[in-house]
């Protein structure tokens, strides 16, 4: 996938802590480093939303519609 460069600004604690980092080998690089913690955090918002739109559901209600149906007879289904 092709990359584009941004330029972003570390306050001196944090640019300490990734380039011992990067020394230590846990990461290649400082850009490798960022990239990878930019794309946890995405995640990691990401399933937060998911978990709390799916928080809004009532199971009772969410229960009862997929299983809507099941009662019938088998042979009053349509035919696909």
């Amino acid at each position: 996938m092709p990359r584009s460069k941004i330029a972003i600004s570390l306050d001196k604690s944090t640019l300490e802590r990734l380039d011992k980092l990067v020394e230590e080998a846990a990461f290649p690089s400082r850009s490798q480093a960022i990239q990878e913690a930019v794309e946890e955090k995405l995640t990691r918002l990401e399933q937060n939303r998911l978990a709390r739109e799916c928080a809004k559901l009532d199971p009772a209600f969410e229960k009862a519609l997929a299983e809507e149906g099941l009662s019938e007879d088998v042979s009053e289904w349509p035919e696909y």
